[in-house]
């Protein structure tokens, strides 16, 4: 398994601008080969931002390299420039293997 995550720093009073752009977007995700699930995540305030992450997890580092090089992904951030008078800086990126996942037992 493989984790991206970015970090969005959205300025104090445009966190419903942000959050309206994010949950009306069409993402393309489920449809992508090696795709297993989405969040965004909302985070705390600081003085001058409230921190957003996104977060996807993938079946491979391989699977979420493919998917940033599709047309899926193409169409998905065709508007992210919308976002950028929102965020203080661009959004870090962060990517991580997966070592070890627990789940509820069934």
């Amino acid at each position: 398994m493989f984790v991206a995550m970015f970090r969005f720093r959205v300025r104090r009073g445009d966190e419903t601008a942000f959050e309206a752009h994010w949950l009306s977007r069409e993402s393309y995700l489920p449809e992508v080969p090696g795709f297993v699930a989405f969040n965004i995540l909302k985070g705390p305030q600081a003085e001058d931002h409230t921190l957003y992450v996104s977060h996807s997890v993938w079946d491979s580092e391989a699977a979420y390299g493919a998917w940033t090089h599709s047309e899926a992904f193409r169409l998905a951030h065709r508007d992210a420039e919308r976002n950028l008078p929102l965020i203080l800086g661009p959004p870090a990126l962060e990517l991580f293997e997966v070592l070890k996942t627990v789940t509820p037992a069934k």
